[in-house]
């Protein structure tokens, strides 16, 4: 991962605006707050699968991208699978920066 997605991604937890967790993530994602959402690679098959699934049905912008581990450490919390971005210039700039990597 780079630098400036991890302080990116860093940054929108200081401000609040990343949720973590399946249960939390779903929730937000049926309920339109969700702008883009992040699934760890290391995920469950039935998490992507559930969450792809979903976030295409929703027609919501999403990457199945790094590690549990990896993308965890960046906000300060620990084994998150999910992750949905709730404010649209942080989604902008973190979904270019991934579609940049991929």
């Amino acid at each position: 991962m780079n630098r400036k997605l991890r302080s990116m991604l860093s940054l929108c937890q200081r401000a609040g605006k990343i949720l973590t967790g399946e249960d939390t993530v779903e929730i937000n994602i049926k309920s339109g707050d969700a702008l883009l959402v992040i699934i760890a690679g290391d995920a469950s098959e039935n998490t992507k699968n559930k969450f792809e699934n979903k976030c295409k049905y929703y027609n919501i912008l999403y990457f199945i991208y790094s590690t549990k581990e990896e993308l965890s450490s960046c906000i300060g919390k620990y084994n998150r699978s999910v992750y949905a971005i709730i404010d649209k210039s942080f989604a902008e700039k973190i979904g270019t920066e991934l579609s940049d990597m991929m």
